[in-house]
């Protein structure tokens, strides 16, 4: 019997022992067609051109894996660039003599705030006397905002420029709830608090229909005052053509004064050719990959460091996961950069819908202590709300779009009673042996009682009032004035300015230089990007993970996101800080 055993785990360790070098062997291997794919290293010759296109993959935060952005699920190598490599690349590109001007051929399309960073780093692009042209077949109105800072701007004369408002689309599922048999047991603080109004009604609120509205109009009213200082094209009258969908042909956009002429790509690349001075019949262009990979400007070294530390994904206890920021990877890192000399001021970029109250307060505690000693600068991506504005609200100063999407101070606890599902649909009853009236009070097969339910509210009161006296605290506001602009509200970052919850507008560079500035190192500094180490094995397994994800994505287009909300909230347990919306401006 021992001769067994040892025989056993002899085969045991060998099977462990040779996956994981079979592992690692893949990793390198998948390493290897990474780095065998990606932007190839080219020289910058003058009078070239830098390309942009939303093709390329921008995201809020680094991509840290080692696989460098392979999809095992189609073989294929999809590159990401960073925000800020994004923005350092074009105010670089300002300087660089090489370069004659941007090329805007746009695809695809981007989050609002991630489009208004860039929008606002090609604006100043402009002040160097360089040219901006932009060219596309199809302008989505998130492209068209984007492009609409160029100099001018070109559409193909088959083409199309989409211009038509912006909406919020939410799912209710109270109606297939019913239908199967399945109760919502919903405790929350907040008639704001919509993000668990679509197992409760068929239809909004009249609280998060009002918010959703003064949400909407403020964003979209931002939207078009840029664009109409842009183009020329007064507010009201870009509203009239959204109104009208007047924009029904591409001689009808030129007409409007959307666009300025409609041409071909041949004689957009010809128009490039004289622009840029260069010989010959092609112009040279270089994409904005390439440009991060391959530009000689090095980056500055110095022994005062300002750090970034990204909370990019929605907040979960524990450690990070991908897609998912954990309250004690952050917490860490926070930890981290408070310890360390060289560090003297720290931007927090936060892009989060918010998630586990807990990991939020875990997070936010690193915050405070942070603030003590060092200056911290908060800088808001496309949403900081709930759980997001949770570990904001600590820091020096807060800076955001106005655009951004924030607020949302409330919370919520949500669970599920299956038990007529089960019983009425599938013939399955459940029966349970409890020492306490409450002992299996979170399973899904009964039910709350009363006790019960005052039990959990009493939870979410108690975080509540936690939330709002850290906001009041970090924002230098009584408990009453947060709890009038409270109660799981969410709001624009131009509302949020005006009501205290945000101190100025300005991106992450910004963000960066006001942290610089407190720290009195402004003019000597350098940048450390905090990032979450992941091993090559954990990488591997997140990959394979996420092929899953990857084909339910391609199924479902653009339904997915909100397939993933959904699922999200089946999932957690305990009282929960998460926004309401999915909110895209097409």
């Amino acid at each position: 019997m021992n001769s067994f055993f040892k025989t056993f785990l002899a085969s045991l360790l060998a099977f462990v022992v040779g996956a994981m070098l079979l592992g690692i062997f893949v990793v390198m291997v998948m390493a290897g067609v990474s780095a065998l794919f990606s932007s190839p290293m080219v020289t910058v010759g003058p009078n070239t051109v830098l390309r942009i296109d939303l093709g390329e993959r921008i995201t809020d935060s680094p991509d840290v894996s080692p696989l460098g952005g392979v999809d095992l699920r189609t073989m294929s190598v999809h590159p990401t660039y960073s925000l800020l490599d994004a923005l350092t690349a074009i105010e670089n590109a300002a300087e660089d003599e090489r370069i004659t001007g941007i090329y805007l051929n746009v695809t695809g399309n981007a989050d609002l705030e991630l489009l208004s960073e860039l929008r606002t780093a090609i604006a100043m692009f402009r002040e160097s006397g360089k040219f901006v042209i932009s060219y596309s077949d199809v302008y989505t109105q998130g492209s068209y905002y984007l492009s609409s800072v160029a100099d001018k701007m070109y559409l193909h004369p088959e083409g199309s420029l989409l211009w038509q408002g912006m909406a919020s689309n939410v799912l209710f599922y109270k109606g297939l709830m019913d239908k199967l048999g399945v109760r919502a047991e919903v405790v929350r603080h907040g008639d704001y608090k919509a993000a668990v109004e679509p197992f409760m009604y068929e239809q909004m609120s009249p609280e998060s229909r009002r918010q959703t509205e003064t949400l909407l109009n403020t964003i979209w009213g931002s939207v078009l005052a840029e664009i109409s200082a842009s183009r020329g094209i007064d507010s009201a009258v870009l509203q009239n053509y959204a109104t009208d969908l007047a924009v029904r042909s591409p001689e009808l956009a030129v007409e409007y004064g959307l666009v300025d002429s409609l041409l071909y790509k041949d004689q957009v690349d010809s128009l490039l050719v004289d622009l840029s001075g260069v010989e010959g019949d092609e112009p040279k262009c270089v994409t904005l990959g390439q440009y991060i990979s391959s530009h000689t400007i090095l980056p500055v070294k110095s022994d005062n460091e300002v750090a970034v530390v990204y909370v990019d994904g929605e907040i979960v206890d524990g450690p990070s996961m991908d897609g998912y920021v954990g309250g004690e990877t952050v917490a860490a890192q926070l930890a981290e950069v408070r310890t360390d000399d060289k560090v003297k001021a720290v931007v927090l970029r936060v892009n989060s819908p918010g998630g586990s109250a807990l990991a939020s307060d875990v997070i936010w505690r690193e915050v405070e202590l942070l603030r003590a000693q060092k200056p911290v600068v908060v800088s808001m991506g496309s949403e900081a709300a709930s759980g997001g504005y949770y570990v904001s609200c600590a820091a020096d100063a807060i800076l955001a779009s106005p655009v951004t999407i924030t607020g949302s101070i409330g919370v919520f606890g949500l669970m599920f009673d299956l038990s007529d599902a089960l019983r009425n649909k599938l013939g399955i009853t459940v029966d349970v042996v409890r020492t306490n009236p409450s002992s299996d009070l979170g399973m899904p097969f009964r039910s709350l009682s009363s006790t019960e339910r005052d039990y959990l509210q009493a939870q979410v009161e108690s975080v509540y009032q936690t939330f709002v006296e850290h906001v009041a605290n970090g924002r230098n506001l009584s408990v009453q004035q947060v709890d009038g602009i409270a109660g799981g509200r969410v709001w624009s970052g131009l509302s949020a300015r005006e009501i205290g919850l945000v101190d100025g507008f300005g991106g992450l560079k910004e963000a960066i230089v006001l942290a610089a500035d407190r720290a009195g190192v402004v003019g000597d500094f350098s940048l450390r990007e905090v990032l979450d180490a992941v091993d090559p094995l954990t990488a591997l397994v997140r990959s394979l993970s996420s092929v899953r994800a990857s084909v339910a994505e391609n199924e479902l287009g653009s339904a997915f996101r909100e397939y993933a909300r959904m699922q999200r909230l089946f999932e957690d347990h305990g009282v929960q800080a998460v926004m309401p919306y999915i909110f895209d401006i097409q």
